[in-house]
């Protein structure tokens, strides 16, 4: 089966060489976004020597000749960040599918994983499904759910996609070469399901006013490779990489954002509830984030909110 691959990044490595490895599979072009344009996939393209195709905007008329040639019998998309049109989607006689870091119809749009974690959820999925006018609303064609500990956060569950978005896509691909496909409508899962702009500058920074699980989740879910948490202290940036929920903390209350506690592993501030337990912290001097450091801070030291 012949495919023409509209990738980006890390995601998209693995699944690719699960790709060229597998007899019955063959891509035939790539096609990357047009503002990072991936070296790595660039790389593959040469040696598999394939087109590699830089283009501004896929649904457009001399795109389409430009791939015709090449005869994909389907369209794969991993982490591609262009909105595609009607033709693009018919274009192939299998389709075009899209590979996403989210259980569809929840988590639909950008950044799951970041929002999977600020939701203080408890698994996370990857789905396969066939691209249509809507935003990843499009039939099911395979899903697999992975768990989330209160270990976890941005960065692992990162790590857990990278590696398993490659091996769904895999699959589902291999279900659509073997005409075993069982689709599932998103509609039937959850007539609404939940949508998720992209993340912007801004909207990191942490308000102590939230329950601490609101903030321990917060923290988690934007920490390193994300831009972290943010606090500010008089005219002083804080960029926090880690915080511990404290067992069986009180609610009560007192002045929120207020430091009420210390110890070797970091300090104790007051939330909207109860009290947290910050373990790692970054100074940010000048937007640069500064070596990580347990927090000092002293008792009375007030955060703003």
């Amino acid at each position: 089966m012949r495919i023409g691959y509209f990738a980006d990044g890390p995601w998209s490595h693995k699944a690719l060489e699960l790709i060229v490895n597998s007899d019955e599979l063959e891509i035939v072009f790539i096609v990357p976004r047009f503002d990072t344009r991936d070296p790595i996939l660039q790389e593959w393209a040469t040696k598999l020597k394939i087109p590699f195709i830089i283009e501004q905007n896929v649904n457009s008329d001399g795109f389409i000749e430009k791939i015709e040639k090449y005869t994909p019998d389907l369209l794969v998309s991993m982490s591609f960040n262009q909105i595609l049109r009607e033709r693009i989607i018919n274009f192939a006689p299998k389709g075009f599918i899209n590979c996403h870091a989210g259980a569809l119809p929840y988590y639909r749009g950008r950044n799951p994983l970041n929002w999977v974690l600020i939701n203080g959820e408890k698994s996370f999925g990857i789905t396969v499904h066939y691209v249509d006018k809507g935003i990843d609303t499009g039939d099911i064609i395979d899903q697999k759910i992975f768990p989330i500990s209160n270990k976890d956060n941005y960065k692992t569950l990162l790590e857990t996609a990278i590696t398993q978005c490659g091996y769904v896509l895999h699959s589902a691909i291999m279900k659509i070469f073997s005409n075993k496909v069982k689709i599932k409508k998103q509609s039937d899962i959850h007539p609404v399901g939940t949508y998720f702009g992209m993340r912007k500058v801004g909207d990191e920074v942490l308000d102590f006013r939230w329950e601490s699980a609101r903030v321990f989740n917060f923290i988690r879910a934007i920490s390193t490779p994300g831009p972290c948490a943010r606090i500010y202290s008089e005219n002083e940036e804080y960029a926090i990489e880690s915080a511990t929920m404290i067992d069986n903390a009180p609610n009560y209350i007192a002045t929120i954002g207020e430091v009420v506690g210390r110890s070797t592993n970091g300090v104790v501030i007051k939330t909207g509830d109860s009290t947290i337990l910050i373990n790692e912290v970054r100074k940010v001097l000048y937007g640069v984030l500064q070596e990580i450091m347990v927090p000092e801070f002293k008792i009375g030291t007030r955060f703003k909110v």
